[in-house]
């Protein structure tokens, strides 16, 4: 019998990989990554999964290879498992149809991928968001600020992972960071456009959606500003009943606005004194650790229920319990080099804790970025309360503790 396989597309990888892998092994698949890259995924060589290498940016090379592989497999579906990059995803789409497979519409992940037309569409669909302008070099971004006020967040008009995201309050912080995102070796993979919007304030909450079911809403943090660097997840968001139906109703008007309704998407909101208003909308499944969150707070397996749809099967979304999960992010506070980080088996060993996963070794370089590449590890926890929960990740936080010396100047 020929093998069915499941083709899995890198993208700007957010730790779903792996997940993606073992769920396609469940479901009796055979995993094959594309990457232009392999051995930059280390479980890849430890668990003997197969990794091809292709130019993963070239539709062309995918469609080549993934042609090859129907000679010895039947390609049972194709998808990406990057959790914060759109443009993986409008070419698996792509991908999907020119091999008659289950998959996104490219072309309304397309709309989606560039944040100005997926404000346009929002807007003209009467979903709630931001006041915004779009603009071309530094005079236009300053006209926008001034005309919306300050505060304001710029970033580029395509990313992910808040990568060249800033809030600035002041007009000389407006002006450095136009002139950091206008220049600069930056891989915005477009020529550099800046969104220019207003700071929507109040606390941050995003929507997880398979299909055209919100099936979990979960409460964020940041770190301090100016840069939006996740610090906490937990699900659920302590949402009143009347809030929770706000921020699902407006969930479903921006998939109908965009086109989406197909396989995973997750939205990000702030919940002001005028309610929920739309940061981002991400036709995507979110990166871990999210959706092992969601399946402790709920049991629902989000990435496989997406394999099930990729191939073509039935999924399945009820809940089977419910309770509280918790991430948190640990962020160094200085650039310099990993000297020791330790007490992860301690916090590891603490009951309700689920997950304590570190992403580099000692002498590691660290340089901040100002968005999810400042992580150096997060914890995970879960217990059937918000203030229980809390106090099990608070705990095992404390117990992890690091040391960095800062790089030389050029003085010493």
């Amino acid at each position: 019998m020929t093998p069915r396989a499941l083709i899995l597309i890198e993208g700007a990888s957010t730790g779903n990989g792996m997940l993606y892998v073992h769920a396609a092994q469940r479901l009796g698949l055979h995993p094959i990554t594309l990457a232009t890259d392999p051995a930059q995924y280390d479980y890849l060589a430890a668990e003997g999964i197969e990794a091809i290498r292709v130019d993963t940016d070239n539709l062309e090379a995918l469609i080549h290879e993934c042609s090859r592989l129907r000679a010895t497999y039947d390609i049972a579906g194709i998808t990406g498992f990057a959790g914060s990059d759109e443009s993986v995803h409008v070419t698996v789409g792509k991908l999907c149809r020119y091999f008659d497979l289950p998959g996104p519409n490219p072309a309304s992940i397309e709309r989606c991928y560039d944040k100005f037309a997926q404000r346009q569409l929002l807007a003209q669909a009467g979903v709630p968001v931001p006041p915004y302008r779009v603009a071309e070099n530094a005079r236009e971004v300053q006209k926008a600020a001034a005309e919306i006020g300050l505060p304001v967040v710029l970033k580029p008009i395509v990313g992910s992972g808040s990568s060249g995201v800033r809030l600035c309050r002041e007009i000389d912080e407006v002006a450095e960071h136009s002139t950091y995102l206008l220049s600069g070796p930056h891989n915005w993979r477009c020529l550099p456009r800046i969104l220019v919007e207003e700071f929507a304030q109040g606390p941050f909450c995003i929507a997880h959606i398979m299909g055209e079911e919100v099936i979990a809403i979960a409460a964020g943090d940041f770190g301090p500003p100016p840069y939006f660097i996740f610090r906490e997840t937990i699900f659920p968001a302590p949402l009143a009943d009347s809030e929770h139906k706000h921020i699902v109703d407006v969930s479903l008007n921006c998939l109908q606005a965009l086109g989406l309704g197909w396989g995973p998407a997750n939205i990000e909101f702030r919940r002001t004194k005028r309610g929920p208003v739309v940061i981002e909308v991400n036709p995507r499944l979110s990166g871990a650790p999210d959706p092992q969150l969601v399946q402790l707070a709920y049991g629902v397996d989000l990435i496989t229920e997406h394999v099930k749809l990729v191939i073509g099967d039935e999924w399945d979304l009820r809940r089977r319990h419910s309770c509280t999960a918790a991430a948190r992010n640990l962020v160094p506070d200085r650039d310099g080099t990993l000297d020791w980080i330790e007490g992860a088996s301690r916090a590891a060993a603490i009951p309700g804790v689920t997950e304590v996963k570190l992403y580099f070794e000692p002498k590691t370089p660290i340089v901040k970025k100002g968005d999810y590449r400042d992580w150096i590890g997060h914890v995970i926890a879960a217990s059937p309360s918000i203030a229980q929960t809390e106090a099990i990740l608070q705990r095992a936080v404390d117990l992890i503790d690091w040391s960095i010396t800062p790089f030389p100047t050029l003085n010493e």
